[in-house]
């Protein structure tokens, strides 16, 4: 966080969409803070962040340590015709991305 200027850090995740050939997605998280100079200052609501997977994978600016790494999952992650659900889980240090398109989660759901 230190090393950002302007950015929005993102906590965990809450809802996601991918495309059927898993490139274009959109993710929200469970918590969104905004970061300013260096330092996390404020809540914020209704983010959202959209790329393709070479985009973002593609403004990749750093990873964390071993200390970031966390654990997390889904209970019911479904895909396919018929329907098919399973439990899953993967995990990932904190990354740091530039560019990444973000979105009013509210407005784009016409809500």
């Amino acid at each position: 966080v230190a090393g950002v200027d302007r950015g929005i850090y993102v906590v965990g995740d809450k809802s996601w969409s991918i495309d059927m050939q898993r490139r274009n997605f959109q993710f929200t998280g469970q918590r969104f803070y905004a970061i300013e100079r260096g330092r996390v200052t404020h809540q914020l609501r209704d983010v959202a962040y959209q790329a393709t997977t070479t985009e973002f994978w593609g403004s990749l600016v750093r990873l964390g340590g071993e200390s970031t790494y966390v654990l997390s999952g889904a209970m019911n992650c479904g895909k396919g015709q018929p329907g098919q659900i399973a439990p899953v889980s993967h995990g990932c240090p904190s990354a740091h991305v530039a560019g990444v398109r973000i979105v009013n989660a509210r407005a784009e759901s016409g809500r």
